[in-house]
């Protein structure tokens, strides 16, 4: 292994560091939800390779123990992961020319990993396409141990497993808190507060994720072209 890959590998797993200490908690609250609802360490390891959606993996817990139709399960996938669509539009220039890493790019990019591959600047000698591959797997072997453990010491331990999936909901909570510190244009935010109050008010705590989801998307399609023109980043 060459200097230059060495450095590579260090920087990409330390700039991963803050995303590896969420995701193995993160993780094991997810492992730990799915052992407790029947689905073994196998499931855990399928879950959070083939479908590596933090959120999501958390609502199909849910879905699965309630048989959920498969029509149901892909409507709120959708929409629950329907934000990795202006993930996906501002990195699109990034991911161009990443060859044949661009698909596991593409599927591995997630709110965290957004986070760290959308950096205006590397440090001399730090290949950024290469940097984007290593943070995304760095990031998704972390959720996958993280799954593991807890699937596992779910099947160990028993224990009351009650709130263990707020744990998402913290991590979100986290994250909007960064972003509205981090950004000077604040209108998408408000526009997802706002959406989600009103549909809460009208559809109720159990039904008003979608309608929410679907307003705050309309939402920030008909403000795009005023943040065009302003200078809101």
């Amino acid at each position: 292994m060459t200097q230059e890959k060495k450095t590579l590998l260090r920087y990409s797993f330390k700039a991963t560091l803050p995303i590896m200490a969420g995701y193995l908690v993160l993780g094991m609250g997810f492992g730990i939800l799915l052992e407790s609802k029947g689905y073994g360490w196998g499931w855990a390891l399928l879950m959070s390779t083939a479908i590596y959606a933090g959120s999501m993996q958390y609502v199909t817990i849910d879905l699965l123990a309630g048989g959920a139709s498969l029509f149901a399960a892909g409507i709120m996938t959708v929409l629950v992961n329907l934000r990795h669509i202006f993930y996906g539009i501002a990195m699109l220039k990034e991911y161009k020319d990443t060859g044949k890493k661009k698909p596991y790019l593409i599927f591995a990019l997630t709110d965290e990993t957004f986070s760290l591959v959308a950096v205006p600047s590397l440090p001399d000698g730090i290949q950024r396409k290469e940097y984007y591959f290593y943070v995304s797997l760095f990031d998704q072997c972390y959720w996958i141990i993280g799954s593991l453990i807890g699937s596992l010491l779910g099947n160990l331990l028993t224990f009351n497993t009650t709130g263990i999936d707020f744990a998402m909901t913290a991590l979100f909570v986290v994250i909007f808190v960064e972003q509205w510190e981090s950004m000077k244009q604040h209108l998408p935010a408000l526009t997802g507060i706002v959406c989600t109050a009103i549909a809460l008010f009208f559809f109720g705590a159990q039904d008003f994720l979608i309608p929410a989801m679907l307003a705050i998307t309309l939402a920030l399609f008909l403000e795009k072209r005023w943040l065009d023109g302003g200078d809101g980043e």
